[in-house]
């Protein structure tokens, strides 16, 4: 009988690999495939190197050792080419992610980017009540759950065909355990606010109004109250999933937010002018 391997998260990495260029990790939502950013990358790349999270299907590791992951992936890139600044994003489920891994290694990044973090979770108190009883249900109904939970998930006239039919795909992709053990990791979810209060660096807290999953402007607004150094911006018409839309551009995004370092002005500024 072969053992079985046990996967460990990795980074996915673009087409374009670009050492010389700031470090831009981005940490997905509860699919933890990163497949998701694919949307992005392009813009992204104008100023960035991208790497981007994937956790195994089967990942049930706690909050910690996907923590304790994340930094090392993190210091692996770094030692390649140490000097550069690093930008943390996380969105949804990584929105919670991001801030565990910011309040471990408060000094490693320069920039922290939260879109529409699932740390939310605990303003909707029937969702913590429900979520407890979510194993009950057989796993046979996961996949008829994903497609009933897709307007919840997305504005998805704002979507193309392609990346509606892409985002069900990857919904349906990850086991039934696996949802249920990550949704107990957001049911879970806690940092200490003290910790939150000492990241000095600037902050993007995003937004979006039209979130039907969860309440994101009201997170966004409460951890502007905590982080010191934090911008709140708010996307009117957006969904949860809100990279996914056709007109949404992150880079584009924290440009016209001020939240560049030279770095990956510079970067940009060569792209242009190669």
């Amino acid at each position: 009988m072969t053992p079985k391997v046990s996967l460990k998260p990795c980074f996915l990495t673009t087409k374009r690999l670009q050492p010389e260029y700031p470090l831009f990790v981005y940490l997905p939502g509860m699919d933890g495939t990163g497949q998701l950013l694919r949307t992005q990358t392009a813009g992204l790349e104008v100023g960035f190197d991208v790497r981007c999270l994937a956790i195994p299907r089967e990942d049930l590791t706690s909050w910690e050792v996907l923590t304790n992951n994340v930094l090392d992936l993190i210091h692996a890139e770094l030692e390649k080419s140490s000097q550069r600044p690093v930008y943390l994003c996380g969105e949804s489920f990584g929105g919670c992610l991001a801030q565990k891994v910011a309040v471990a290694a408060p000094h490693l990044f320069a920039r922290i980017i939260l879109i529409n973090p699932a740390s939310s979770f605990h303003l909707r108190p029937l969702y913590e009540w429900a979520s407890q009883f979510s194993y009950l249900v057989p796993s046979s109904c996961f996949d008829i759950g994903a497609l009933a939970l897709l307007p919840f998930l997305a504005t998805l006239s704002r979507i193309s065909r392609s990346d509606r039919q892409e985002l069900l795909k990857t919904m349906r992709s990850i086991p039934s355990q696996t949802v249920l053990w990550r949704l107990s990791l957001i049911r879970e979810f806690s940092v200490d606010e003290q910790q939150l209060r000492q990241l000095n660096q600037p902050v993007l807290l995003v937004a979006s109004t039209q979130d039907r999953l969860l309440p994101s402007l009201a997170e966004a607004q409460r951890l502007a109250n905590i982080l010191p150094n934090s911008k709140v911006v708010v996307l009117p018409e957006s969904g949860h999933a809100c990279l996914l839309e056709t007109d949404i551009n992150l880079y584009e995004i924290m440009k016209a937010n001020d939240f560049l370092e030279s770095g990956a002005k510079a970067a940009e500024a060569m792209q242009v002018g190669g």
